[in-house]
């Protein structure tokens, strides 16, 4: 590896998420989806020595392709293990998964905090607070707070007692 390399390796190394995200995209010419540094780290790391190291033998891709033509590969789904019957309507109540510690949509949870009366309006999709949706309850203490806290302490939410 040359020290160009390695210096550019380097450098990836103090690079932000949204920095290697930038860098994955110039380097491999697409997008990428992953958010995990490490990983592109390593990928972008990878592509660098390949580009100026020539990158995989002919000899290990004939070899992969190999493997690949051998491998026994599934080319249709699998068939399903239910069985229907027609006209069959089953009645009852299913289950909704629910944190006992929220309250229900539609309820607003007050707290005071420093002098101020907070007002959280509990939502589907999350909680609202000053016009601005939050998908948790931790995500909104800190944004209140300006440090990390848990949702549920800071708003006094305890789990209720199971009888």
């Amino acid at each position: 590896m040359t020290m160009t390399i390695q210096k550019e390796v380097a450098n990836l190394e103090q690079m932000t998420v949204a920095e290697l995200r930038r860098k994955y995209t110039e380097v491999y010419k697409e997008p990428t989806r992953s958010h995990n540094r490490e990983h592109l780290v390593m990928r972008i790391a990878w592509r660098l020595q390949a580009e100026q190291e020539g990158g995989i033998s002919e000899r290990a891709k004939r070899r992969a392709a190999k493997i690949a033509n051998e491998a026994d590969l599934r080319t249709n789904a699998p068939q399903s293990t239910k069985k229907e019957i027609a006209g069959v309507t089953v009645k009852g109540t299913l289950p909704v998964k629910h944190d006992s510690r929220i309250p229900m949509p539609g309820t607003i949870i007050t707290r005071k905090y420093k002098g101020r009366i907070l007002h959280v309006h509990v939502r589907h999709e999350g909680f609202e607070f000053e016009n601005k949706l939050y998908r948790s309850l931790t995500a909104l203490a800190t944004e209140i707070t300006g440090s990390h806290w848990n949702g549920y302490n800071f708003f006094k939410l305890k789990k209720k007692e199971k009888k």
